[in-house]
């Protein structure tokens, strides 16, 4: 089929339509889905970005044990402030995402905090191979952004650990199944590359699914008392108030 005409172009688009396969990502059991505002299937080298609200619950999801999602996040209303994975690193003294961690804007702000994975298999250090960033810069770039907002990233389902000669040893994968869960605390863009890790020597990356739903019910608990994160809450719950 020939699509140098305007007709054949058409033709062509249309026929692939009939091979297209579409998978929505199930919610959760126990969570209504009257809630949910988001639910896609992220092809591997592909990638998404949506804004979402604060109170907003966001999964990802590694239903096959390949994906590798390089995430940016960005305050949907002020997007000069983002996630600085410096700070989420050094704040909170641990440079290993897990359960309890924030996510901090460059401005001490909570954008997100980790509160459910399965995985354990994560990355602050490496970033975005430079093949990704320019599928990033396609993210970004639907909310007005330009390639300097394509920074450091926080990297998903492929884990990296600081040996003690400071070396970096690639992890892997935690296998199918696995999923990070991250509670919204400030209205945010989130932009999401599903890329091979740079470090990845047989990189064989598979589909990510992602999923999000109102839980704004679970903002009301802190997620830990460290005081790190407890200056870093204050300092977003102020600026929220401010803004209302």
């Amino acid at each position: 089929m020939t699509t140098a005409s305007t007709d054949g172009a058409r033709s062509h688009a249309r026929s692939q339509a009939s091979s297209a396969a579409l998978r929505v990502p199930i919610l959760p059991e126990g969570v209504d889905d009257s809630r949910l505002v988001w639910a896609e299937a992220v092809p591997a080298e592909s990638y998404v970005s949506r804004v979402l609200g604060r109170g907003t619950r966001l999964r990802l999801a590694d239903p096959d044990g390949g994906a590798c999602a390089h995430l940016l996040l960005f305050r949907a209303d002020a997007s000069w402030e983002r996630l600085n994975v410096a700070d989420t690193m050094k704040v909170p003294w641990q440079a290993y995402l897990g359960v309890g961690h924030p996510l901090l804007s460059d401005q001490g702000r909570l954008l997100a905090t980790v509160v459910a994975d399965s995985s354990g298999r994560h990355d602050l250090l490496c970033g975005l191979p430079p093949a990704a960033q320019s599928t990033m810069l396609l993210a970004v770039g639907k909310h007005g952004m330009d390639i300097r907002d394509v920074a450091p990233s926080a990297t998903l389902f492929k884990g990296v650990r600081v040996e003690h000669s400071g070396a970096l040893t690639f992890t892997g994968s935690a296998g199918p199944g696995a999923f990070v869960d991250l509670l919204i605390h400030l209205p945010v863009v989130v932009a999401v590359v599903n890329a091979a890790h740079p470090l990845d020597p047989e990189p064989a990356t598979t589909g990510l699914d992602i999923l999000a739903w109102r839980a704004d019910e679970e903002l009301s608990t802190p997620i830990n008392t460290d005081p790190e994160y407890s200056r870093a809450l204050f300092n977003t719950e102020a600026t929220w108030a401010a803004a209302q």
